[in-house]
């Protein structure tokens, strides 16, 4: 029943209850996803199908039952195809290049592992919602770390080298020739390796607050067969070893710092007096209404989860969230000292500004 004297619009009710529906199943339907993902069912489709699900279960050593009644939500869901002649089901190539290829520039997975540990730390977060203090990086569930890397390693891989460095000024030909490179902030260090692969004659070290993080990345560093050039140290964003660096970056990251002034004027004095400081950041118009749509939705749920809290967690506590905007983000450079800045790039993630002494 409706509150006495307000009067609801059917077409409107109508409207929300499907988006409402949508969003239920979704929100169901997320753990299914990490499932086909972690028992290789839609890897499975992919090099095999279609597929029955009872071929489908003995490709991938799972029991029919389950395997029979994903296959159905999957479908549902516009996920999988569907054949009632056939009974078979179909992981169609768009579907594929999202779900079952780690290569492509739209892998999602780690997305869905993100949703997972947000989800495991929501009694944490209720609780900060109550107290306003702040939550940090370190103290969220396990999943989270691999997942954040596995959702931005396949933007990285598409357009680290091929676009964002060849827009800063100056800085590729610094990189081809050697320089020295500052990654702040670098998580389990997939940006760190994606450059130290394309540019060999440079020297690159990678910065984080967690520890187990930087465990990680010296071990994928290692993999990667670019431990020669490539050195992982835990450190803060605010101190850092300066080395007159050619090139400093920082990926996804400023927005999350309780002192992002503090931070940038800190970076600034570690680089070479013609050196460069890339800032990546998540993709914000600075018009607050402007925000309201798919993208935006995801970047508040990950800003009031996880990057709002942390930045609480620290000293000063700025709370600027991911969806800050340029102007917001052109006035923190402003503050810390630091002139010349220019949005240098962008993909409808990310932003991409260029910044000098």
């Amino acid at each position: 029943m409706a509150q006495p004297g307000v009067q609801l619009d059917p077409k409107k009710l109508d409207a929300f209850i499907g988006q409402a529906v949508c969003d239920i199943g979704a929100a169901m339907s997320a753990a299914l996803v990490v499932i086909g993902d972690k028992l290789g069912l839609y890897r499975a489709l992919k090099e095999h199908g279609p597929l029955t699900s009872s071929e489908l279960a003995k490709r991938t050593s799972t029991h029919e039952r389950y395997v029979r009644e994903w296959l159905a939500n999957q479908a549902a869901g516009g996920y999988l195809t569907y054949d009632p002649v056939s009974h078979k089901y179909t992981l169609p190539p768009e579907q594929a290049f999202m779900l079952a290829d780690e290569g492509s520039p739209l892998f999602v997975l780690g997305l869905f592992d993100i949703i997972q540990a947000v989800q495991a730390d929501e009694p944490k977060m209720r609780e900060a919602f109550r107290s306003g203090k702040g939550f940090g990086w370190h103290e969220h569930d396990e999943r989270l770390f691999a997942g954040t890397e596995r959702f931005f390693r396949p933007g990285y891989n598409a357009h680290l080298i091929g676009e964002w460095i060849p827009s800063l000024e100056g800085v590729e030909a610094k990189l081809k020739r050697g320089a020295s490179v500052a990654d702040v902030g670098c998580g389990l260090g997939a940006s760190t390796i994606i450059m130290a692969q394309a540019y060999p004659q440079s020297r690159f070290l990678g910065f984080d607050y967690h520890d187990k993080s930087i465990a990680l990345a010296k071990e994928r560093a290692r993999d990667a067969g670019v431990e020669d050039r490539v050195e992982f140290a835990v450190a803060s964003a605010k101190d850092f070893p300066a080395r007159d660096y050619d090139f400093v970056a920082c990926f996804d990251c400023i927005h999350d710092m309780g002192d992002p002034v503090g931070v940038v004027r800190h970076i600034g004095k570690t680089m070479a007096a013609d050196g460069t400081f890339m800032m990546v950041e998540p993709f914000a118009d600075d018009t607050l209404e402007n925000n309201f749509n798919p993208v935006g939705r995801l970047f508040f749920a990950a800003s009031t989860m996880l990057c709002t809290p942390a930045s609480l967690s620290q000293e000063v506590g700025l709370g600027l969230g991911a969806q800050c905007g340029e102007a917001r983000m052109r006035q923190v450079v402003e503050e810390a000292g630091l002139g010349r800045f220019r949005r240098a790039a962008q993909t409808p993630f990310n932003l991409i500004y260029e910044i000098r002494k």
